[in-house]
């Protein structure tokens, strides 16, 4: 079959390197998601008249160490249990044999744990219904997760199988010479309109106070749902996935799944309108 169309990828992952210090996008792609969050929480927190001194304190203290301590950690189980339980300061410490490799392996279902129990801690401390910041966490979480998948594709990492559709991405960094499918911007894509409908219902429709759980319940359906969906046509990134009927993204997705529609039935029916009796 005749390759009609195209894209050759072959953008370096480092923007600049400063001696023996490289920046590279995927990093800056992570300050930007939690610029990114912190500014819709600012917005979120100005609607609901609370001071920003709480944000920061919510941001800096929980949100973003515990965001990152848990894609890492849940990386290197979820997908290197072996090799890290056999080296596991290397968890923390990604130095090996005297080099250093490098935070090279973050989990998105390992940053939703990080952010929960975060989230937990937060509202434990500060008397916060947790239900409270799940619902204004998951409006942010879609564009973050966004700029994320933005850094894996300036990686030129975790795309999907060989296609011949025109839109197919030559991943020339990666070693690849034919199309495969990006992957990575079939999930910026889901994440942007779930972003876009999560912060119609917050702020347009006040879901965040009518409708307590709700907006919750829609996020984890919708986000882990397009990951889900996604992974079908998603190269596996370790090798023991490929003996397993559905892969460790769409096994993980799949509690998430089933969680938010359980809290979506339950905060719906909690909050419908009692029936009159005459």
């Amino acid at each position: 079959m005749i390759r009609l169309l195209s894209i050759n990828w072959d953008v370096d992952s480092v923007m600049f390197s400063l001696g023996s210090i490289s920046i590279r996008y995927y990093s800056l792609c992570w300050i930007l998601c939690f610029c990114a969050s912190y500014i819709i929480f600012k917005k979120i927190f100005k609607k609901e008249n609370i001071k920003r001194e709480l944000l920061d304190k919510l941001t800096l203290n929980y949100i973003i160490p515990l965001t990152f301590i848990g894609a890492r950690v849940g990386h290197c189980l979820f997908y290197e249990g072996a090799y890290y339980l056999k080296y596991p300061w290397e968890i923390i410490l990604p130095v090996h044999d005297g080099k250093f490799t490098g935070y090279a392996g973050l989990a998105s279902h390992g940053a939703a744990l990080g952010i929960l129990l975060g989230l937990w801690l937060f509202c434990r401390k500060y008397k916060k219904p947790f239900i409270w910041s799940l619902d204004r966490i998951a409006v942010a979480i879609p564009i973050a997760g966004a700029i994320v998948r933005l850094g894996n594709l300036m990686n030129s990492e975790i795309y999907g199988h060989a296609t011949n559709l025109p839109w197919g991405f030559v991943f020339v960094r990666a070693g690849e010479t034919t199309p495969a499918h990006p992957t990575q911007i079939y999930e910026m894509l889901a994440y942007m309109l779930m972003f876009v409908i999560l912060y119609y219902l917050f702020f347009k429709k006040d879901f965040g106070i009518k409708k307590p759980g709700v907006i919750f319940g829609l996020f984890l359906i919708g986000l882990f749902a397009a990951r889900f969906l996604v992974e079908f046509v998603k190269e596996n990134q370790v090798e023991f996935e490929n003996q397993m009927s559905l892969n460790m993204g769409q096994w993980l997705s799949l509690p998430f799944i089933i969680a938010g529609a359980v809290i979506l039935v339950c905060c719906l029916k909690k909050n419908l309108p009692a029936k009159r009796h005459n």
